[in-house]
């Protein structure tokens, strides 16, 4: 069996609204990452998915479960203080919009080298800018765009850049939270393609969060789907895709496009009452590695 580089357990997160209000965002979700694994999380916008993301980062503070990465409890504050260099080194987070997640007044090689900078971590090319050629090649870009600003770059270049900047600390787990979204499809597939190269490459387990059900298929090995901050079920890629069991995750297969105009015209979608529908249950394995929420 393969051993587990991230285990998430119980996890539930919840934002303050008011001083008596508040609202669930993340309920009770439990799943785990595989060392070389990508695990893509799916649902609509608003089901907990970068929420989730945030909590892996401890960017936002679980209020509830425990968050294991490998051997150490994010969640235990001695265990976070004792692991914190080892932790902000070995995950990295990959962000939606990178036109805010990169700094518009430092150029490109100062922007990929930064993260090296701050660990004090020795170039393996010869100086901090070398170093940031080597990973701007790597990524498919050439030397040329080292002293531009992110504002003079498109969409996917500066997407480039910031999985350049997360590469280059070779991670043992990125965690990419809708790193496709923004981008067009030509440059989409592209970036998965770069994904699947990492992983290849280097072993990088990643936690893929994306809307588009056709790219996670295509890059995932294991595929979970969030319901109102539920996860209403998990399983391997295509087992998820050929046989799903919960009503949501019906629904939510049924409405793939099919590039067969004849096909996508004559099918019929799947409905589902998401106003009376609400999660509860408990989340079991009904298959070998097919949990459903009951």
């Amino acid at each position: 069996m393969a051993v587990s580089l991230l285990k998430v357990e119980n996890l539930s997160h919840s934002f303050k609204l008011t001083k008596k209000l508040s609202i669930m965002a993340v309920k009770n979700v439990s799943f785990d990452i595989r060392h070389g694994e990508i695990l893509g999380l799916v649902g609509e916008s608003g089901s907990g998915k970068s929420t989730i993301a945030r909590c892996v980062m401890n960017i936002y503070k679980n209020q509830a479960g425990r968050i294991i990465f490998d051997g150490i409890d994010c969640t235990d504050k001695a265990e976070f203080k004792a692991g914190k260099k080892k932790l902000q080194r070995e995950r990295q987070l990959i962000f939606q919009d990178n036109a805010s997640s990169l700094n518009q007044r430092m150029k490109v090689c100062d922007i990929i080298a930064e993260p090296m900078r701050i660990h004090h971590i020795k170039p393996k090319h010869g100086t901090y800018l070398d170093e940031a050629a080597f990973q701007l090649k790597y990524v498919g870009m050439d030397e040329s765009y080292l002293n531009k600003y992110p504002s003079e770059l498109s969409g996917g270049q500066r997407q480039r850049v910031a999985i350049a900047r997360a590469v280059s600390m070779e991670p043992k787990l990125l965690v990419a939270d809708e790193p496709i979204a923004s981008l067009d499809v030509s440059i989409q597939a592209q970036i998965i393609n770069l994904f699947k190269h990492l992983r290849a490459e280097h072993g990088f387990s990643i936690l893929f969060i994306a809307h588009d059900l056709s790219m996670v298929r295509y890059l995932c090995d294991r595929v979970g789907v969030m319901y109102r901050g539920n996860l209403v079920e998990l399983a391997a890629t295509e087992e998820l895709y050929l046989n799903p069991l919960h009503p949501y995750t019906k629904a939510l297969m049924s409405a793939i496009p099919i590039p067969d105009p004849i096909l996508e015209k004559s099918r019929k979608r799947i409905d589902f009452d998401n106003i009376s529908y609400s999660p509860s249950g408990k989340f079991t394995e009904v298959l070998p590695g097919h949990f459903v929420l009951n």
